[in-house]
Parts: structure tokens; C-alpha cells; sequence
């Protein structure tokens, strides 16, 4: 049987929720992307071109600091990775932390809230910072997902 990890980043709680909720329902170990510099509501103002989120997602190239790694990734075979979606795909910060481990031959399952909009092309940005592994674009979660439905759908992986 796999060991199975659930990392997420979240700025606003939102998908922090669903993350705790599906380690739960998953059976799966549990780890916070968390930002060297936590992110301020100034910070997180999309509508501002001079927050530092629209700053970073107007340069993809952007790696914001994670505050700790995770020492025993080499323990998991299958991880999945959730954020929110800015700017129609991942916050660059999680480029920071696929950038940080050697994935090779392992599942990365992404799994995303939104407020409106979809993956977009999420996957496809995600790709060359997780060389390696078997990137699969999994599921946008609005709402409150229930345990049954996180569970029914963990369990494809």
C-alpha cells in the first residue's frame, strides 16, 4: 500500500478546509506550504496591481521562500498538492515547494478552490518544476466537499 501525503497552501483558509478534510477522508499525512513571509489581506488584493500577489503571479518565474521542508518525502509515493487558483492557474509558491523535492516516480495529484474560475492551464505550468513524477490536474473543489466525496475520490489514486 502507497503512503500518502496531502500539502497545501492557503492563504485565506479556504482551501486549507478542504485540504484538512481530505487528509481525513484519505488516510493521508498531512503538511502546510506556508510562506517564509506570511501574505497580508493587503498582500492578497488581487484588484491591487501593487500587492504582492499580483506582483508575483506578473512574473512566473517569481519563487516566493517556504518557511520549513518536509523532511521524509521520500516516505511518500503518492502526494496531493492543493492551492487556490490566482490568476487562473497555481500561486507560484507552489512551484517553490515541487522545485524543493525530487518527485521522481511518484503521483502528484493537484487538487485546487476557486472562487470562479478553473484549472486553466495550472498543469501545464506546474510541469517542468516536478520533473519526473506523473502530474495529474484532479479536481476544483467550490464549496464544502462532504467526507464520502473526498474519500470516493482519493481513492482513485
Amino acid at each position: 500500500m502507497s503512503k500518502k501525503l496531502t500539502a497545501y497552501f492557503s492563504a485565506s483558509g479556504v482551501t486549507a478546509k478542504v485540504a484538512k478534510s481530505l487528509s481525513v477522508a484519505a488516510g493521508t499525512d498531512l503538511f502546510e506550504i506556508k510562506p517564509a513571509i506570511p501574505y497580508t489581506d493587503a498582500d492578497l488584493n488581487w484588484q491591487d496591481k501593487n500587492s504582492r500577489s499580483s506582483v508575483e503571479m506578473s512574473n512566473l518565474s517569481f519563487r516566493p521562500e517556504i518557511a520549513e521542508k518536509l523532511s521524509d518525502i521520500n516516505e511518500y509515493d503518492i502526494i496531493f498538492v492543493g492551492f487556490p487558483i490566482w490568476w487562473y492557474i497555481a500561486p507560484t509558491i507552489i512551484n517553490t515547494f515541487l522545485e524543493s523535492y525530487d518527485f521522481s516516480g511518484k503521483k502528484i495529484v493537484l487538487f485546487a478552490t476557486s472562487g470562479g474560475s478553473g484549472f486553466g492551464k495550472t498543469a501545464e505550468k506546474l510541469a517542468d518544476s516536478c520533473k519526473g513524477a506523473e502530474l495529474i490536474t484532479g479536481k476544483l473543489f467550490n464549496g464544502r466537499p462532504d467526507a464520502d466525496e473526498l474519500a470516493e475520490w482519493a481513492s482513485e489514486f
